[in-house]
């Protein structure tokens, strides 16, 4: 990852858009990590609607299976000193 001191990035931003098509550009104040540029088209990948939990648990290959079995910890829940 290229990194762009920030007054380096606002002076030559057309050189910073062109460089985040290829790989994510890090932009820093004071040597400190601020922000990341990246492609349109990478953040539409990162960003996309992954859906809901039940959505994920009903495409498992263990849903409606029936001979699954889970064993539970049955010891004693600790003392909160309430």
């Amino acid at each position: 990852m290229q990194t762009w001191q920030m007054q380096d990035a606002k002076a030559r931003m057309s050189e910073l858009v062109k460089s985040a098509q290829t790989q994510p550009q890090e932009i820093t104040v004071h040597g400190k990590s601020v922000a990341v540029v990246i492609s349109r088209g990478t953040f539409d990948r990162l960003s996309q609607a992954q859906g809901s939990l039940v959505d994920f648990m009903q495409r498992s290959p263990l849903f409606d299976a029936d001979d699954v079995v889970f064993d539970r910890d049955m010891s004693l829940t600790r003392e909160t000193g309430f």
